[in-house]
């Protein structure tokens, strides 16, 4: 690559005169021409014996040579290596264990078991800030079969994803947590009549994981502006689009959802975390994920 000073042939008007701006192979004339192109800058490719000359009038030579200085400088700016990782396996087993456990808590709420009303017991109340468990246990309950169907159909998907990248276990994990957390921050700052119940503020949890893991990648990889931040762009639009609607959409548990994973995400990403594909991590985020499902229903219906 060899990008010349400015020069002009000598013996005419300098602003009528083409300035050579770069003489070299056809492909980095094309190249550079579509730069200028970019930038409205008027230029000329054309053949030269064995060579291409790219030129430009002389009264703004300064100006095309300084844009493609700019360009050769970003081009030649040195970019890490992407680090290509194995999917994990099991996904689809920890998106089972997700459908499963909604569709028992359906079923237990809908014959009231034990005689107790799950619904008021479960949900997220913004009147009962000491209540913590109500963080997690309104992420399994629904109000009816369309929202539940719902919940199940894009949260198999988003989970499925995620286990792919982090491994069933702690994506679930992982889920579970950033969506209590959201939840338990809406009971903090919700008015005090606020009630909510729902796993889509886990599925968004969920979406901002992955937006997450893929934006801090993308960065790492120092690529462009707008093609490292396309990650978290797509995520809030997707937020924009499925997470806003009728009044009855808790909007404030779906926007604090994907930032808490959002977040989750970014940490991950940047410890490298997970560091092994043993199934023994997988095991216990995944039985410790259950287990505080447990132990937060065992203290709703206490």
């Amino acid at each position: 690559m060899t990008l010349l000073s400015p020069s002009v042939d000598p013996g005419a008007p300098p602003a009528h005169l083409p300035a050579v701006v770069y003489r070299g192979s056809k492909l980095l004339c094309r190249e550079y021409s579509l730069v200028l192109e970019a930038k409205g800058i008027e230029h000329e490719v054309r053949e030269s014996g064995d060579q291409w000359v790219l030129t430009t009038a002389a009264s703004i030579i300064h100006v095309a040579y300084e844009e493609l200085g700019r360009y050769a400088t970003e081009r030649s700016t040195p970019r890490s290596a992407p680090i290509l990782s194995k999917p994990f396996a099991g996904a689809a087993f920890g998106a089972s264990g997700y459908v499963l456990i909604l569709l028992v808590t359906a079923y237990c709420a809908g014959i009231r078991l034990f005689g107790a009303d799950w619904l008021s017991l479960g949900d997220l109340d913004a009147g009962a800030p000491g209540e913590w468990w109500r963080a997690f246990t309104a992420l399994t309950l629904h109000l009816d079969q369309e929202h539940l169907l719902g919940n199940l159909l894009f949260g198999v998907f988003a989970g499925i994803a995620a286990g792919r990248l982090l491994g069933p276990g702690v994506a679930w994990a992982s889920i579970l947590g950033a969506g209590g957390l959201a939840n338990y921050v809406e009971i903090l700052i919700a008015p005090a009549n606020h009630r909510a119940v729902g796993a889509s503020t886990a599925v968004f949890a969920a979406l901002g994981l992955i937006a997450g893991l893929a934006w801090r990648q993308r960065l790492s990889l120092r690529e462009r502006r707008w093609n490292a931040f396309a990650p978290l762009i797509a995520g809030i639009c997707l937020l924009t689009l499925l997470g806003a609607g009728t009044e009855h959409v808790d909007v404030l548990g779906h926007g604090l959802g994907f930032l808490f994973g959002l977040g989750f995400g970014w940490i991950y990403a940047r410890a490298g975390i997970p560091r092994d594909h043993g199934r023994r991590l997988q095991i216990l985020t995944g039985a410790a994920t259950v287990a505080l499902l447990f132990v937060a229903w065992t203290l709703a219906l206490a």
